[in-house]
């Protein structure tokens, strides 16, 4: 056997898969064509993009139905077609004139300053290869049977949808990143993927055995047998050692047939985040209580105003729709980092826009009365620096429920900043619970952008972080209201039994990695949890006691 070969990328979707390898695309052969053909090319290509997003729109694939959709637009797109076809008509080949057009508008956008806009430019990159590959007739080969992983230059988040249910294991991009509608593609069905991968890889044979390790960012073709044996006879999921050493989540642990509980007894309430109703169903298939955050703003980060009432029930009924009579947890609009849309571009965002636009607020809450009448709603508010931020979104709640006639559900709050994670005690009056997001929240605290490529979830067990938790839990705890963990550090192996250690008794992971945290703990002992996370709150450093000082 060969000697096994490796490439590095940046894991955007954790996890471990095996599989052969396949290119998804096939390269064009050369064809002259003329301008009818590449205006028929790509009228083609954005007609097959609608049609697949009109069907994943009725199966209730709302969120994927809209990141397809998005290269309908771009494929039917003046500013692409135009200079195209005018080229060709001038006698330029048509190839060439497709990718010399997108390669233009692909800068143009990548130059912008917000990254979740810049990152489309590999969206108008993916449209110019497929109708290219339309003009010579050309089709990629059929997938192989069994699991493979797809790799490409960039990655196509409809070939990702696409090949769902054809075995596709995992995804390695040469350009793309966390934001990428591939990213966040794969993330929803739980598909290891790394991005910005050596472009090497490329050259790696179709149809070769590979490990895709996609915690620690390498993929290893044609693995040894010792390697191969070892990820296969092994749980490969974060946490757990593989074949290579490493630990990731890979294949799907059973789900839990009631809630979770640690090896001594304390049960644990197990949620799912979610965007979508396919997230949804993955979840609550795999042993989910219901929702502890449903994210709203994802469909309306490219709107061009704020979403009406009926904007938010097309988005919301799909997935408020699977949960009657369970826990669902309806995060208000979020639109700040990377979240935020065009039409809020150069102005204030986040909180402060939603509340300063009352008639935006009142649309949501609304939709989200009307959508949530049978589950167990509650509505949380994300981004919160003052308790009289949830004063105005509670009287705003009482006038939405009588206009939707409903009950007023309970109002929580998200706690993501430092300060007043420092201060949670003095917002126990104003919120029925508490979600801690850890993201936001170590970003914060070390002073890393959430884009940095060295943030990640494990970082919440340093402990300036830890401490802020272990504050808000305690606050909680004084003043009886309920408190969850909802960052992605409560997927952590590392993280998870020092917020067990804490006192969080709810956590809500993502879909894909609900069966393997509920394992964890079900390994997990609370007083050993809480013997660890006592010795890493001893290491606190100074900045605790001036975040008190400073705090509210």
């Amino acid at each position: 056997m060969s000697q096994a070969s490796g490439y590095r990328g940046v894991p955007v979707s954790e996890g471990i898969a095996t599989g052969q390898l396949y290119h998804g695309s096939a390269p064009a052969a050369a064809r002259s064509a003329g301008p009818d053909e590449v205006t028929a090319a790509f009228a083609a290509v954005a007609r097959e993009r609608s049609a697949l997003a009109q069907r994943l729109r009725d199966g209730g694939r709302r969120d994927e139905a809209d990141i397809v959709a998005i290269g309908a637009l771009i494929a039917a797109d003046p500013a692409l077609v135009g200079p195209a076809v005018a080229a060709a008509r001038e006698g330029a080949d048509a190839a060439s004139a497709v990718e010399r057009s997108a390669d233009a508008q692909a800068a143009a956008i990548g130059a912008l300053a917000n990254p979740d806009l810049a990152a489309r430019a590999d969206d108008i990159r993916q449209v110019a290869r497929a109708v290219v590959t339309r003009m010579a007739g050309g089709a990629a080969a059929p997938p192989p049977a069994g699991s493979f992983i797809l790799i490409g230059r960039d990655a196509d988040p409809a070939d990702l949808i696409r090949l769902a249910d054809a075995g596709l294991a995992g995804v390695v991009s040469v350009s793309g990143g966390a934001s990428s509608h591939a990213a966040i593609i794969a993330r929803g069905l739980g598909l290891p993927m790394l991005a910005g991968a050596d472009p090497e890889v490329l050259t790696a044979p179709a149809g070769r055995p590979a490990i895709l390790d996609a915690v620690h960012g390498c993929l290893v073709v044609e693995p040894s047998p010792q390697q191969a044996a070892a990820v296969t006879a092994t749980p490969q999921a974060a946490g757990t050692a593989g074949g290579l050493g490493l630990a990731g989540p890979g294949g799907r642990a059973r789900a839990p047939a009631a809630p979770p509980r640690t090896s001594d007894g304390q049960e644990i309430i197990l949620l799912c985040n979610v965007a979508s109703a396919a997230e949804t169903r993955l979840g609550l298939a795999a042993g989910a209580a219901g929702v502890g955050l449903l994210r709203t703003e994802i469909p309306f980060t490219g709107a061009a105003g704020w979403p009406t009432e009926s904007d938010h029930r097309r988005a919301l009924d799909p997935v408020l729709g699977l949960l009657a009579g369970r826990p669902a947890v309806v995060r208000l609009l979020d639109f700040s980092g990377d979240k935020i849309p065009p039409f809020l571009a150069g102005r204030p965002a986040g909180l402060p826009a939603l509340l300063g636009h009352p008639r935006a607020l009142g649309d949501q809450l609304r939709a989200v009365l009307r959508s949530g009448r049978d589950a167990r709603l509650r509505v949380m508010v994300p981004m919160v620096t003052a308790a009289d931020e949830m004063t105005v979104v509670r009287s705003a709640l009482a006038e939405a429920a009588a206009e939707a006639g409903t009950g007023v559900p309970e109002l929580g709050m998200m706690v993501e900043l430092a300060a007043t994670a420092a201060a949670a005690g003095a917002f126990t009056r104003a919120s029925a619970f508490f979600s801690v997001g850890t993201n936001d929240l170590t970003s914060q605290v070390l002073d890393l952008d959430r884009a940095d490529p060295a943030m990640r979830p494990a970082l919440a067990a340093d402990p300036r972080v830890l401490a802020l938790i272990a504050a808000v839990v305690q606050a909680a705890g004084d003043a009886g209201i309920d408190v969850s963990v909802c960052g992605d550090a409560a997927a952590d192996p590392a993280v998870l039994p020092l917020l067990i250690g804490i006192g969080v008794r709810k956590f809500s992971v993502g879909a894909a990695r609900l069966p393997q945290v509920a394992e964890w703990i079900a390994a997990a002992d609370s007083s050993a949890c809480a013997a660890r996370a006592a010795e890493a709150l001893q290491a606190v450093s100074p900045w605790l006691a001036q975040a008190h000082v400073e705090a509210p």
